[in-house]
């Protein structure tokens, strides 16, 4: 049952995040360069929780690695567009891009986590 719960704490949590990253994203400054961040920064932003949820309905080990790996390298992608996206500089966008920074940094090494715990089985 404490399995179950933590799975239920990371979908709900990378739910959340890809909320917030939606959120972020309909408040940023539109100009050319956004323009072709923003899409790339919801795709990312949306994939881990999605992605997740589908590695716990694997078909199998190999299947659920793969959706892991790519749970971990969309949070990788996230903070990538986090960085490079164009704010208003006011303080309240830069905290909240800090903040989701920091928490698809977080996803990474969780993801990384689960693969090696995973691996460790094996």
């Amino acid at each position: 049952m404490e399995n179950s719960n933590k799975k239920y704490d990371l979908e709900e949590r990378t739910a959340l995040f890809a909320e917030r990253i939606r959120d972020f994203c309909l408040q940023l400054p539109k100009n050319v360069v956004n323009n072709e961040y923003i899409p790339q920064l919801v795709r990312a932003g949306s994939s881990p929780g999605s992605n997740y949820i589908e590695a716990n309905e694997s078909i199998g080990d190999k299947d659920f690695k793969m959706k892991i790996k790519t749970c971990r390298r969309e949070s990788k992608e996230s903070a990538y567009w986090l960085r490079l996206i164009i704010t208003d500089n006011s303080s309240a966008m830069e905290n909240e891009r800090a903040a989701l920074r920091q928490e698809a940094k977080e996803f990474v090494l969780i993801f990384t986590a689960i693969l090696k715990s995973r691996e460790n089985k094996d």
